[in-house]
């Protein structure tokens, strides 16, 4: 699509998704996605980074390439400033969450639990081979001792542990708060199987990153309404906000903002729905949407 069908109003907030959006195929941030990013805000364009992430797993990246900003994580479950102070969280109740832990669990199904605490694992194994599954699928041409290497630090990471029960760190009297599941199997039937059953529950978010996941979070602990409400306490409109991603859990701030953007690597659905197509992820694909509709 040409750029001049696709600009109307002038670009005053870039939200971005990080994994295959604008991190590389070595998990960083590129000298071009940087480069365009910092041009952006001498402009006095807002950025804010929103990912599945947890802020802890956010931080590092960014800090690498000298990116300062506010940080929607964990799919907007929690909202960081850009001195890292949270200043908003919308946790899954307790009683939704046992009900979503008793589904996986009949279905014999992984999942990560990611918390105001840190995110936790109850079986190193599968912790281990999920990491591998999603990198090499996420990166295929990723070095496999670059694998080794970043899933060494996951685990070396104090905001990521190993327990034998996740009852040990949940605590509802001491205030923890759940934020989100990330649910791993490459079960492609017993997967969706549990998203259907997932999806009947009304305080629950059913979103995805990669085929074989799913992201629950509460619902309102979406990219898109944390994205909304950023943009409206800094008086700027939908129509003068880009969104970029790749995946199912960008869909909600995709489809909310005047320019919508997907990687080139995006999920086909996803291209659908947007109004740009940008380079792929590992070809710095933020920086070539930046250049080509905020930049001018």
């Amino acid at each position: 699509m040409e750029t001049t069908e696709v600009c109307k109003k002038q670009v005053r907030l870039i939200a971005t998704d990080m994994d295959g959006t604008l991190l590389n195929e070595l998990g960083e941030i590129s000298q071009e996605n940087r480069e365009a990013i910092k041009a952006a805000q001498a402009k006095g364009i807002k950025v804010v980074v929103a990912t599945g992430r947890s802020y802890k797993e956010a931080v590092p990246p960014l800090q690498a390439a000298g990116i300062t900003c506010p940080i929607i994580c964990v799919n907007g479950a929690e909202i960081r400033d850009e001195q890292g102070e949270k200043v908003k969280s919308v946790p899954l109740s307790y009683p939704t969450y046992r009900q979503v832990a008793a589904i996986l669990e009949d279905a014999g199904i992984y999942y990560e639990l990611y918390t105001d605490s840190g995110t936790y694992s109850d079986n190193r194994e599968k912790a281990f081979q999920t990491m591998v599954d999603y990198l090499t699928a996420a990166y295929p041409d990723y070095p496999e001792e670059k694998i080794k290497e970043k899933i060494d630090f996951r685990f070396a990471r104090e905001s990521f542990s190993i327990v034998n029960d996740y009852d040990e760190v949940l605590d509802q009297d001491a205030g923890v708060e759940i934020y989100k599941l990330l649910v791993f199997s490459n079960d492609e039937a017993a997967l969706a199987a549990a998203a259907e059953k997932l999806q009947q529950l009304p305080e629950l978010a059913v979103s995805s990153s990669a085929k074989n996941n799913l992201e629950l979070t509460n619902r309102g602990a979406q990219k898109g309404i944390a994205v909304k409400e950023f943009a409206a306490q800094h008086q700027i409109l939908l129509e003068e906000t880009m969104a970029l991603g790749d995946n199912f859990n960008d869909l909600s701030m995709l489809k909310i903002v005047g320019y919508s953007v997907a990687m080139g690597n995006a999920e086909e659905e996803i291209k659908q729905i947007c109004t740009f197509v940008a380079n792929r992820h590992d070809k710095h694909g933020v920086a070539h949407a930046i250049q080509e509709l905020a930049l001018v």
